[in-house]
C-alpha cells in the first residue's frame, strides 16, 4: 500500500496552502460554531457509562452466539443494551441502561412489589435479564454483576472531561518547552478545534458517546499532535536555513515538504482503521469510526490550522537557542 502511494506522491509539491488560509479559517470557524450549536441544542447521544445501569457478566456452555443473544436482549423491551465478547468466546459483557421504577413494572409487573424501591429496581433489571438468558441459552452462567448509579456515572462524565482537558493542557507545556509559545498557541488551538469538531460529530450522527469515545479522543489529541510536531519541526529547520525568505514562503515550503509523510502515515492508518470498522463488530465500531474522523480531521487541521495559526502568534525566524548561539559567536 505504501510503495503505491509513493508512486503518485511528488517528491516536492507545491501546493499553496498558506495563500488559502482564510478560507481555512473561516470554515474551521464555521465547523467549530455548528459543533457546538448542535451540542447545545441537541446534545449527545450517552451510552450506559454515562447515564448508569446494570452491567453483567455471563459466560455461555459452548462459543456465544452474540447475534442470537443480541436479538434476545434486544426483545425483552429494556431499552439500550449492549452485549460485548470480552477475553475468551465464551465470556461476555451486558450492559443496560438504568430504568425507572415505573419503566420496570411496565416490562415486568409480576417482578415488582409494593415494597420496591428505585434502588432496588436495578436489580430485578439483573433478575429479569438472567431469567430471561436462562430459558434462551440453556447452560449460561451469571458470573457477576454491578450497577453504574446515575451518581458513579455523573462522576466518569467529569473524570473523561478531566482527561480529555489534561492532555490538552500537557500539550501545550510540552509544545511550548521543545519550540516556542508562539508554536504551543498554534498546537493547541488545532487540537480544541479537532475536539470540537469530532464531539460536534458525535452529537449530529447520535452516535453513542461512552467511554471508548473518550479513549478515542485522547487518541486523536495524540495523533493529531504529532502530525503537528512534524510540520513545526519542520518549519524551525526551513527558518534556520532560510533566513531571508517570507514567513508564508517558509511555511508553505515547511507543509509541502512533510506533505507526502502526512499522506502515506494518515492513509495506512486509516486502512487499518476501517478495516476495524467493518469486521470489529459493534462493539468497536463506534470507537473504530471516532479514529476515523479524528485522523481526517486531525490531518486537516495540522496543514490548514497550525502551521497557518504561526502568521498570527507572530512566530520568530530565530529560537533562543540559535540567539544564544549567535551571542556565543559574537563574543568568540
Amino acid at each position: 500500500m505504501s510503495f503505491a502511494l509513493v508512486r503518485f506522491i511528488p517528491v516536492q509539491s507545491n501546493v499553496p496552502f498558506i495563500k488559502g488560509r482564510w478560507i481555512a479559517f473561516i470554515f474551521s470557524a464555521l465547523l467549530i460554531v455548528g459543533s457546538l450549536g448542535v451540542f447545545f441544542a441537541k446534545g449527545l447521544n450517552y451510552g450506559i457509562d454515562f447515564r448508569g445501569g446494570t452491567m453483567l457478566e455471563v459466560r455461555t456452555e459452548g462459543p456465544a452466539d452474540l447475534s442470537a443473544i443480541r436479538t434476545t436482549m434486544s426483545g425483552l423491551g429494556l431499552g439500550d443494551v449492549q452485549v460485548q465478547g470480552v477475553g475468551t468466546d465464551r465470556d461476555l459483557f451486558i450492559r443496560v441502561e438504568s430504568l425507572s421504577l415505573e419503566q420496570i413494572r411496565q416490562i415486568a409487573p409480576d417482578l415488582v412489589t409494593e415494597d420496591t424501591s428505585e434502588n432496588g429496581a436495578q436489580q430485578i433489571v439483573r433478575q429479569y435479564v438472567e431469567t430471561a438468558l436462562v430459558e434462551s441459552f440453556p447452560g449460561i452462567e451469571l458470573r457477576g454483576s454491578s450497577v453504574i448509579s446515575p451518581k458513579v456515572s455523573d462522576e466518569l462524565v467529569v473524570k473523561g472531561s478531566m482527561a480529555v482537558g489534561i492532555a490538552l493542557i500537557l500539550m501545550l507545556v510540552y509544545i511550548w518547552f521543545r519550540f516556542e509559545w508562539q508554536y504551543s498557541v498554534g498546537a493547541v488551538l488545532a487540537l480544541v478545534h479537532d475536539v470540537i469538531a469530532t464531539i460536534g460529530m458525535f452529537s449530529l450522527t447520535g452516535l453513542e458517546f461512552n467511554l471508548s469515545t473518550i479513549a478515542a479522543i485522547l487518541t486523536i489529541v495524540g495523533y493529531s499532535m504529532n502530525d503537528t510536531v512534524v510540520v513545526y519541526d519542520r518549519v524551525r529547520e526551513e527558518f534556520r536555513k532560510y533566513k531571508t525568505l517570507e514567513i508564508s514562503q517558509v511555511l508553505n515550503m515547511s507543509i509541502n515538504l512533510t506533505l507526502s509523510r502526512t499522506i502515506l502515515t494518515s492513509g495506512t492508518t486509516l486502512v487499518a482503521l476501517v478495516s476495524l470498522a467493518i469486521f470489529g463488530g459493534h462493539a468497536l465500531q463506534g470507537f473504530a469510526f471516532a479514529l476515523i474522523w479524528g485522523i481526517v480531521i486531525g490531518t486537516y487541521s495540522s496543514i490548514f490550522v497550525a502551521a497557518p495559526l504561526l502568521m498570527l502568534t507572530g512566530v520568530k525566524r530565530t529560537s533562543e537557542e540559535d540567539e544564544a548561539e549567535a551571542r556565543f559567536a559574537d563574543k568568540r
